[in-house]
Formats: C-alpha cells, sequence, structure tokens
C-alpha cells in the first residue's frame, strides 16, 4: 500500500529506495504521452551529443535459437547526463503469456542508481513506462517525418504496445480523424476498436480484412506484432508515408532499400542481433553512410526531418535504455515532488 512519503533518511540510518508500482506511476501522468514526450526530447538530444553512457544490451534467451523470438529477458543500463542519472531496465517477454497464463506479454522493472554513490535510489514497475515511451518516441518522430496535417493512422497489432502508441498518438496529434486497424486476432482489433470508439469518440475506427489494406490506408503506419518474418513491402507504401517499424521485424528489406529515408534511434543497437538492418550491413547491401540521421539528430537541428510532401521515411527505432532511464527518472522526479510512492530499506 502507497504510504505518505517522509524523508528517505527519517528515522533511519538505512538507505532507501521508493518503490512506485503501476498506479503510483499513472498518479503522476505516467500513462499519457506529455511526461515522456517530454523527457525524450532532450534525452534522445543528449545521446546524439554523447552526453550518454549506453552498453549494448545483452538478451537472455533460456530455450536458445529454439525459443520464440518475443521470449527472452533483456538488461538495458544507461547513464544519462541530463538529469543525471544511471538505471536499468529488466524487461521480460513470452509470447504465449496472454493465452496460456492471462497475462501480459511482457513485464519489467527499472532500477534507478545515484551516480555518486551508485546505491539504488527507486524501484518502479517498468512495463507502463517502457509502453508509454515507445508510444512517444513515435510521437517525436511524427512531428519530423510525417507529412503536416495527416489525418489517418495504421496500426498493424492490437495489444498493449499497438494500443499505447494509437492512444498516444490521438491524444499528441488532434489532426488525426481515422485509425485502420488489423490483427491476426480480429476480436483483438474489434476489441480496441470499441474502447477508441468510446475514448475518443470523433475518430473514425475501422477493422481492415488485411494488414495490407490497413498499411496502404494509412499516412502513418505502425506495425506493433510479434512477427519474426517481414510482410509489408515497400509497393504497399503510399508516396509520403512515415513508417514507425515498432516492432522491427516486419519490414521487407526493400522498404530500407528503396525509402527516401532510414532512421534509428541508435545505429549500433539496431545493427546487431539479426534484425533486418543488420542482415542488410552483412549482405553488403546498406550501410551507416546510407542512414539518413539517428533520431537525436533531428531532434537537435543537425539532420533535417521531411523535405517533401512525398517522402517515403522509416523509422526503425529498436529502443534504448537512455529512453527509459531519462522517462524513468521524470516519473521519479514527479513522485518525490507530490510524495507518492512506498519507502523501501534497504538493509
Amino acid at each position: 500500500m502507497t504510504e505518505t512519503l517522509a524523508s528517505p533518511d527519517a528515522g533511519t540510518d538505512s538507505p532507501r529506495m521508493l518503490y512506485l508500482n503501476r498506479r503510483d506511476i499513472a498518479a503522476v501522468g505516467g500513462a499519457d504521452p506529455e511526461l515522456y514526450v517530454t523527457a525524450l526530447r532532450a534525452a534522445l538530444v543528449a545521446h546524439a551529443a554523447g552526453r550518454t553512457v549506453q552498453p549494448l544490451k545483452p538478451y537472455l534467451r533460456a530455450n536458445g535459437k529454439q525459443g520464440h523470438i518475443a521470449d527472452r529477458i533483456i538488461a538495458m543500463p544507461a547513464y544519462v547526463g541530463d538529469p543525471g542519472i544511471s538505471g536499468l531496465k529488466w524487461i521480460g517477454s513470452k509470447h504465449d503469456n496472454p493465452t496460456a497464463r492471462g497475462l501480459e506479454r511482457a513485464s519489467a522493472v527499472i532500477v534507478l542508481n545515484d551516480p555518486e554513490t551508485n546505491y539504488p535510489i527507486a524501484l518502479l514497475e517498468g512495463s507502463l513506462i517502457s509502453a508509454w515511451r515507445t508510444a512517444a518516441v513515435t510521437c517525436l518522430a511524427a512531428e519530423y517525418f510525417a507529412r503536416p496535417g495527416f489525418t489517418d493512422l495504421a496500426l498493424i497489432g492490437c495489444g498493449v504496445i499497438g494500443s499505447t502508441q494509437l492512444r498516444a498518438l490521438t491524444r499528441w496529434f488532434p489532426n488525426i480523424t481515422t485509425a485502420h486497424l488489423f490483427d491476426t486476432d480480429p476480436d483483438a482489433a474489434h476489441a480496441l476498436a470499441d474502447r477508441i470508439g468510446v475514448e475518443r469518440p470523433g475518430i473514425e475506427v475501422t477493422v481492415t480484412g488485411s494488414a495490407e489494406d490497413a498499411v496502404r490506408a494509412g499516412e502513418v503506419v505502425l506495425p506493433c506484432t510479434l512477427a519474426d518474418a517481414p510482410y509489408i513491402p515497400f509497393s504497399w507504401l503510399s508516396p509520403g508515408t512515415f513508417l514507425a517499424n515498432v516492432s522491427i521485424m516486419d519490414v521487407h528489406k526493400d522498404v530500407f532499400l528503396n525509402a527516401d529515408k532510414v532512421v534509428v534511434d541508435d545505429w549500433e543497437q539496431s545493427n546487431r542481433e539479426k534484425k533486418i538492418i543488420n542482415q542488410l550491413v552483412l549482405d553488403g547491401t546498406f550501410s551507416r553512410e546510407q542512414l539518413h540521421a539517428e533520431l537525436g539528430e533531428v531532434l537537435a537541428g543537425t539532420r533535417p526531418g521531411r523535405e517533401d510532401d512525398e517522402e517515403i521515411i522509416l523509422l526503425n527505432p529498436m529502443g534504448m535504455a537512455v529512453e527509459d532511464i531519462a522517462c524513468a527518472a521524470e516519473v521519479h522526479r514527479r513522485a518525490r515532488e507530490k510524495e507518492i510512492g512506498t519507502w523501501l530499506d534497504l538493509y
């Protein structure tokens, strides 16, 4: 149960850390894009300027190559120079959690550390932060890469990540009038359509009969699936499309090779683990020199965003620990300010 906060050192010599559960995080704005867009805008610029430290994230796959692509636990450490905090996201996923166990596919915790002592100062439920920071990256990118005044979204995959993307973008961009949804489970698509219809009655939500129908209808396209092989070819994309490749494996190689601009959040994170960019690099058909930019460079103004209404732009966001730690730090700051959370003694 959440308690009223006293000073972290009150009545004890033991170091303490602040525990924030999902309800606490939502109470300080953690279920709305504003908190995340604000934190990420600064963090991505800092990353582009080299003011972060981010080791490559390791993947723990207990079943090795025999396991499903979504069955893994990832350790994501980072130091963010502004606000000056270190941390780690430990995020697990099992593809059959929803069907076999009635659980969300992914779960996570985030630990924040004081960089002066390296002591842990906070423990946060991480899956809410992870979903909303992922959506906020898309919101930020769409400011620069989507056609101004775009009205139509296409969402492929209607689970937690997809629904959060849809909620975030429809809140952040009041110009959106229509959402085209597809899921291999039609019930999931219809359920999300019903929820969005209640939450945002001014938006027309349609469930399409195929992924192709949705993609062809969208000016901004959001694949949010568990796909382990590409299914979206370049030929499905209309001039002017911005495609945020949220779930990474959905887009055929020809999209990377034919898009007018390809953008990543971090080149080193993207060029590994046999993801599509890594495959292209190993094939000798794509390189760092062919990349348009890292997202932080565009936010900082050192590389351009969209320059033509006809450009097809692909964002390939692998997801960075810098993003999670910056967002968790802002949640932690607001929780301290509002005296929300539970203090835990370390000793």
